[in-house]
């Protein structure tokens, strides 16, 4: 157990790709003690903290953020001064096939994290009511889709478009309504397209680089012009952190690498990095097609109600808390490029029995569940 005079902070969906990135950078840079919670389904791993599994510092629960005996659990163990909610279900794909999971975990399981939290304030003496935080990450996806100009603000109107950013909205509208109905100090950050290390091969880019590597095809959605604003993990984590520990109560704030990019530019990216850490003349799974990485893009039907445009306007978190990334696309993209060439154990390893890159998210006539 952590001594009493140390900070204390919950971290729901830590063992995720988001959350585990942010556990090695706050115990890098912090000296809290971080509890992690993590219901382990197909894209958290244990793996993902593997760095930091032998820090004194650090305490991992397997649990549901939806069971509310578990969380009342753990909040009367260990006594948190913050908790920061990653925990959800993300990919857009899933929704579409089965959107009761997203509905239970984005939704629900948040609405549990605000009431057990809720009553944890109750319990606390004014001087630890005051000091404690509750950080609900979010996403942009909640604003729905954009034209070819501007951006999103923190007061655009919601407007979500699949089962996966309708539940978000709807967690983001049950913290502010906590906020302003009970006084719990909330804080809500909304992100752009995160990308990195430890993200699970559903999403685009470790799907392309895996796929490359393979000589596999890469499928393009549709016609590729689909624009997303590109952000490193690890900036978006420092955003956190900053929120977290300077952000106004009851405020939002828009975390974007201000890096839009169509999909097929992302993927025409790629395929350069790829060039260059690892030539296609010398992968043998290229040579046996007589193909380069380029030649490897296939475009395949869209994505049903697949938002055209992401932006994100960081001006806020700039100008109050200082933010800004460390990192363009090129140098993120090297980096996350290196990181998966490296680190294919971790790839098959979490990948294992749960997924083979399959195409998801085709709306058949099923029933969701």
């Amino acid at each position: 157990m952590p001594k009493k005079t140390q900070e204390v902070w919950i971290v729901t969906g830590g063992a995720g790709f988001i959350g585990s990135n942010f556990v090695r950078l706050a115990l890098g840079q912090r000296d809290a003690h971080i509890v992690v919670v993590d219901k382990l389904t197909y894209a958290g791993h244990l793996e993902n903290l593997s760095e930091v599994a032998g820090d004194p510092r650090f305490t991992f629960v397997k649990a549901d953020i939806a069971d509310r005996p578990a969380m009342e659990e753990i909040f009367r163990v260990h006594q948190p001064t913050a908790l920061l909610n990653f925990a959800a279900e993300t990919h857009v794909d899933r929704s579409i096939d089965g959107p009761t999971a997203f509905v239970q975990t984005n939704l629900m399981g948040t609405f549990v994290l605000l009431d057990v939290a809720r009553n944890h304030l109750n319990s606390l003496d004014s001087t630890s009511r005051e000091a404690f935080r509750f950080l609900h990450v979010s996403t942009d996806e909640v604003y729905g889709s954009l034209g070819p100009e501007g951006a999103f603000t923190e007061t655009t109107p919601y407007q979500p478009n699949s089962p996966y950013s309708a539940s978000k909205a709807g967690a983001d509208h049950l913290v502010r309504a906590y906020f302003a109905t009970y006084g719990l100090p909330t804080i809500i950050s909304n992100c752009s397209n995160n990308y990195g290390p430890y993200q699970f091969p559903e999403k685009l880019l470790p799907l392309m680089i895996l796929n490359a590597t393979e000589g596999r095809d890469l499928p393009i959605y549709g016609d590729g012009s689909n624009v997303r604003d590109w952000l490193y993990v690890e900036d978006h984590c420092a955003g956190i952190l900053l929120a977290l520990e300077r952000g106004r109560l009851g405020e939002k704030y828009n975390i974007g690498g201000d890096c839009e990019r169509t999909n097929l530019e992302i993927v025409d990216a790629l395929c350069e990095a790829l060039e260059r850490a690892r030539p296609s003349g010398a992968n043998p799974a290229l040579l046996s097609r007589g193909k380069t990485y380029t030649d490897l893009k296939t475009f395949v039907d869209d994505r049903p109600g697949h938002d055209k445009r992401y932006a994100i306007d960081a001006t806020k978190i700039r100008r109050e808390l200082g933010w800004s990334p460390a990192h363009d696309f090129a140098s993120g993209l090297a980096a996350t490029v290196d990181w998966y060439l490296a680190n294919r154990n971790w790839c098959e390893e979490v990948q294992s029995g749960r997924y083979e890159r399959e195409r998801l998210g085709l709306a058949s006539n099923n029933s969701g569940q």
